[in-house]
């Protein structure tokens, strides 16, 4: 009777499997494998992990918030450019994800170094006059981290309005730190996004580990930054073994900062803040010229293949050369293949990775990827300068990819993202020598060293992969 009943629920499982949408061939025999092969833990695993729903109420409250904000408008030619032609799909791709277009009238300028990037928002934020929103997946009470919290004090001293978000998960030494507590006391106003809560009750209201991995900061709606870094030193003490972490961040002024006002007002208020109605509601103008900018940002709430879409088509449109930096790869199969038929049909094709990944279970994946990508003709380096996490994509010369999307599974499917997407000749060419600064410090992996490598290391890295669809 008992092992009936274990397999009746088994086999409901596996229909449901079968029966959930948007999910890739590739992942339902990942899931059913593991269902059969470890049936209990499999099907546990399964209800706690394979499906990524972020619940009925909270989609529901996502739902009827995003209509309540206002439409995005736009006045004056200047405000919507058109990309060169060989582009625009690039852009139609990015509205289906977002809704936003892309907006004229922009300035923007790569920062030097992770120090650096704090130091020019603590300087914005000092100099903010309305209004700071400010957005981390992961938030250190080390130097840093610490004086980001002194500058937000200050700006709610002075009457500045001060919202400040951070992830239930990335950032919960954060909320549970002094630091935090001196915040609300001196009139910053505070959130945090995908609460946990119970472990025990929090897999019945949507997915456990789905994560909000943005990093944003809008100043007075008219200055924002985008990037890989997070609030924190380069020395990452939570990780320190691999530090520095490596990273890249971009500021804009002009208009661009409305789009990404957008996605926090979005967070925030899912996450129980007040109304940010307003502040998005006056047309939006900008001067003429500028560098054309579109955000994207991607999500649970958004398909699955959102962000693998953004980099295939960036990937199709190359002609010339593609340079790609990133922590982390786990890709789906479209988009493995076309970093592969880039190669083949003659584009300079280069990624780097860092050679020491905190992620064990990613490093291994994403070397299960090398062969393939070599035999095309991709030129992959290893960066040896500490944990190379800047997330990173230059197209011919003339178009820049910046955010905090990565190229695997989770930031496809799992996490909340955002990106900007950029044409302009001279910010490439500036995220362009970055990338070059970082295959300086790399070493090249050839064809011959990896079919060099032992057995039980392809074994290994084979295996891990397999579990892409499942993590």
């Amino acid at each position: 009777m008992k092992f009936a009943l274990f397999l009746a629920l088994e086999l409901l499982v596996i229909a449901r499997v079968l029966l959930r949408p948007h999910r890739d061939p590739a992942s339902r025999v990942a899931w059913i494998v593991v269902v059969l092969v470890a049936p209990g833990l499999g099907m546990l695993a399964y209800l706690l992990l394979g499906e990524t729903s972020i619940g009925r109420r909270r989609k529901a409250r996502l739902a009827k918030i995003d209509a309540a904000l206002p439409a995005f408008t736009e006045t004056g030619e200047s405000v919507r450019p058109q990309l060169a032609a060989v582009y625009d799909h690039l852009s139609r791709v990015g509205e289906s994800i977002s809704g936003f277009a892309p907006i004229g009238g922009n300035r923007g300028r790569l920062l030097k170094d992770s120090n650096a990037t704090i130091e020019a928002m603590i300087a914005d934020i000092d100099a903010a006059q309305e209004t700071v929103h400010l957005m981390f997946y992961i938030w250190l009470t080390d130097n840093n981290g610490c004086k980001m919290v002194e500058a937000l004090k200050r700006a709610a001293a002075r009457g500045v309005t001060c919202r400040a978000m951070v992830d239930g998960l990335g950032s919960r030494d954060m909320v549970r730190s002094e630091q935090w507590k001196a915040m609300r006391e001196a009139g910053v106003h505070l959130g945090v996004a995908m609460r946990i809560g119970s472990v025990l009750l929090r897999p019945f209201f949507g997915r456990i580990d789905l994560r909000n991995h943005r990093k944003i900061l809008v100043i007075d709606n008219r200055i924002t930054f985008c990037g890989s870094q997070n609030c924190a030193d380069p020395e990452f003490r939570v990780k320190a073994k691999f530090a520095p972490w490596v990273d890249a961040v971009m500021r804009f002024e002009g208009p661009i900062a409305r789009q990404n006002q957008r996605l926090f007002a979005t967070d925030w208020m899912e996450a129980g803040g007040d109304d940010l109605g307003a502040l998005l509601g006056a047309p939006v103008t900008a001067p003429a010229g500028g560098v054309p900018c579109q955000v994207i940002g991607t999500g649970p709430t958004v398909r699955a293949s959102a962000m693998p879409e953004m980099f295939g088509a960036a990937l199709y449109a190359a002609r010339e050369r593609v340079v790609i930096t990133t922590p982390y790869y786990v890709p789906d199969d479209p988009l493995q293949r076309a970093l592969c038929d880039a190669a083949y049909r003659g584009v300079d094709t280069t990624i780097v990775f860092p050679a020491r990944n905190d992620s064990w279970i990613v490093g291994a994946a994403s070397r299960s990827y090398y062969a393939d990508l070599l035999q095309a003709g991709v030129k992959i380096h290893e960066y040896v300068g500490g944990l190379l996490h800047t997330k990173s994509l230059t197209l011919d010369d003339d178009i820049t990819l910046i955010g905090s999307a990565n190229m695997d599974r989770r930031s496809f499917e799992l996490n909340y993202e955002n990106n900007i997407l950029l044409q302009d000749a001279e910010l490439t060419a500036a995220m362009r020598e970055r990338q070059q600064s970082y295959i300086a410090s790399a070493n090249p992996v050839t064809l011959q060293e990896v079919e060099a490598w032992p057995l039980r290391h392809v074994l290994w890295n084979n295996a891990i992969a397999m579990l892409g669809p499942v993590l």
